[in-house]
């Protein structure tokens, strides 16, 4: 009523949470979540198996976090690599609750489909950043992809992600990798 609230929203929801919000919405006439904000990304599709298709039903956008699993799609944790000053790197050893994260994003899984995806970014001419971040946006029911970078240096390859077009060829290698590697984060 003051003004302050223009879109409501809800985060880290499952569809049933999600539907039964929008329900209440409607019975009790109030205000509903336009939008979804949950980690979603090459190594964590797990929201295409229920909350896509309420989103594009009820015209909730999703606003994706993490589309580089915490770092993970940069390619930058491979061959045992733990580089400075890295989330990971960092989480390993500081408490149970970020080691047990540690775990969930690298893993023999994680890893593989990571080296899998680095091979089709370089075949299609793109960073597997790029790769990753435009694979986010081009779900109809994604409104905008949230990105995060330490450095200046790497926001260019986030970046281009925005005016990148990936190639059917492109989407169905990666639709062929998470086939062969399902739920590599669990």
């Amino acid at each position: 009523e003051a003004g302050k609230v223009r879109v409501l929203g809800c985060s880290n929801e499952s569809a049933y949470g999600l539907t039964r919000s929008l329900w209440a919405s409607d019975k009790f006439g109030l205000s509903r979540h336009e939008t979804i904000q949950n980690n979603f990304s090459l190594l964590n599709r797990r929201f295409e198996d229920g909350l896509s298709e309420v989103c594009r039903e009820e015209k909730i956008s999703l606003l994706p976090y993490s589309p580089l699993a915490g770092g993970v799609l940069s390619g930058k944790y491979q061959e045992g690599n733990f580089p400075e000053p890295a989330r990971f790197t960092w989480y390993r050893e500081h408490s149970t609750r970020t080691k047990l994260m540690t775990e969930r994003f690298l893993n023999e899984r994680t890893l593989e489909t990571t080296g899998q995806l680095m091979e089709v970014a370089r075949e299609a001419g793109l960073s597997v950043v790029t790769l990753a971040i435009a694979w986010t946006l081009i779900h109809p029911f994604v409104g905008s992809t949230i990105i995060g970078a330490t450095t200046v240096a790497q926001m260019p390859d986030c970046l281009a992600a925005a005016e990148t077009t990936l190639s059917p060829d492109v989407l169905a290698k990666c639709d062929r990798i998470t086939r062969s590697i399902p739920y590599p984060m669990g």
